[in-house]
């Protein structure tokens, strides 16, 4: 029978999983012992052997080193169902967890602090997940070029003409970010002046601070989600009270490069044209950015109470007010504010500083904080307000719009938050579209049926 017609290993063993051959020793141990069983480890030589003696002996010689090649291909790939073993070029890992100098002080105490689940290694990971080891490894591996990708990629236009990317995970995938954020990220510490994707905040919360400034200074920071990268999101999670094994693994499960989709001889290939780093529209990315900008809100908490200012930061626009009489030394400030951001891994955008007296239109989050005689202390422009009055009285007319009530009612709702008075009013008028509609399509199929 030639090497390649051999029968599979299972003709001379049970085939057991990695811990069974673990509590052996290990792969040498349990494959001396699998030969032992069969007879295979023979004494040595017989001296002066006839020939039908040496023909026996190398033909067992012949049948142990197949077999002991047939059990060290199953006892790695056993090992490879239990660990992961390698996960991408340039990416230190190892499947031992272990302590080193990057571990906070008391893990378990962190992780309690912190309201987080405890994940002692990658196996644990991978049952909470839900997940085959091999699954995991197919998540987390990173390549520099890869035949396929976890993520659905498209581009929006941003204001200034430039493109920004959306990088949304694929189904699978954005099961386990799901998990990730609403059983870790979203219970580590965030700044109070950071008004983003936060339960109970809101461009309201955020525009209120503001409300009544004599001086409004507005900035951005640049490359927001590119600038926070997977050593950054791996020190997050170590900060969190996890080892270096399993914060490697959460990080590139939040993580991605940036890619160009390349065809060649009929195959595409995506590229990665820069770092890992939190990719836009992952349901992690959002917390993840509030709980890496925490020392920078912190720092400029400090600078804005030391000028007498108010400071909130929404996402990457980072705003100040001032609300007292006397001198603005907004150049002073930038220049402050320009250091810290550098100093904390970010970057102003050059181009997006904007610097607001009260006799201007000030805007923040989009909604306007200038003092008025209105009962609310931001409001939604006017410009918004009269697009959807006007829409509303085309529908109520019967003239159809290029919106939807859906999205009318969306609009309601935004105006709402900031004006609950007049959001209240645009609504129970789209509510009552909404049931003229109804009744509109139902007596529209009882004459069909008739």
């Amino acid at each position: 029978m030639t090497e390649s017609s051999t029968p599979p290993s299972s003709e001379y063993i049970d085939l057991p999983e990695w811990t069974a051959i673990a509590a052996k020793g290990g792969i040498h141990y349990w494959i001396q012992e699998e030969l032992a069983k069969k007879g295979l480890l023979d004494d040595q030589a017989p001296s002066s052997p006839s020939v039908r003696e040496k023909k026996q002996y190398r033909a067992r010689r012949d049948e142990e080193r197949r077999v002991r090649r047939r059990l060290a291909q199953h006892a790695w790939a056993a090992y490879r169902r239990a660990h992961l073993v390698h996960v991408g070029l340039d990416v230190f890992y190892h499947d031992t967890p272990d302590i080193d100098r990057y571990d906070v002080v008391d893990p378990p105490a962190r992780r309690a602090t912190n309201s987080v689940p405890e994940i002692p290694d990658a196996r644990r990971l991978a049952e909470i997940l839900d997940l085959p080891m091999p699954r995991l490894r197919w998540l987390v591996f990173h390549r520099e070029v890869d035949s396929g990708t976890h993520y659905h990629r498209w581009t929006i236009p941003k204001r200034d003409g430039s493109e920004r990317l959306i990088s949304a995970p694929k189904p699978e995938l954005k099961r386990v970010q799901k998990w990730i954020s609403q059983q870790i990220t979203e219970h580590l510490p965030v700044h109070g002046a950071a008004h983003g994707f936060l339960a109970a905040r809101s461009t309201v919360t955020c525009a209120q601070v503001h409300a009544g400034a004599r001086v409004l200074v507005k900035t951005d920071l640049k490359d927001f989600y590119p600038t926070i990268t997977f050593p950054r999101v791996k020190g997050i999670f170590r900060k969190a009270g996890y080892g270096e094994q399993v914060a490697t693994l959460l990080a590139l499960l939040c993580t991605e490069c940036p890619r160009d989709k390349i065809v060649r001889a009929n195959k595409t290939y995506y590229v990665a044209v820069g770092p890992r780093s939190l990719p836009q529209g992952a349901p992690t990315s959002p917390s993840l950015t509030n709980v890496t900008c925490f020392r920078l809100d912190d720092r400029l908490t400090g600078l804005a109470k030391k000028f007498g200012v108010c400071y909130t930061r929404y996402a990457d626009d980072l705003t100040f007010s001032w609300h007292t009489p006397g001198e603005a030394s907004v150049g002073l400030l930038l220049g402050i504010i320009r250091g810290i951001v550098t100093d904390e891994g970010f970057e102003l955008h050059p181009n997006k500083t904007q610097i607001l007296s009260s006799g201007r239109r000030q805007k923040v989050t989009g909604l306007v904080v200038n003092r008025s005689d209105a009962d609310v202390s931001v409001r939604v422009p006017r410009k918004v307000v009269r697009q959807l009055r006007s829409a509303i009285k085309n529908r109520e007319n019967d003239r159809d719009g290029p919106e939807s009530l859906a999205q009318l009612k969306g609009m309601a709702a935004y105006i709402h938050m900031a004006d609950p008075v007049k959001g209240r009013q645009f609504l129970e008028r789209i509510a009552q579209l909404e049931a003229r509609q109804t009744v509109a399509v139902g007596s529209e199929m009882a004459d069909r049926v008739e």
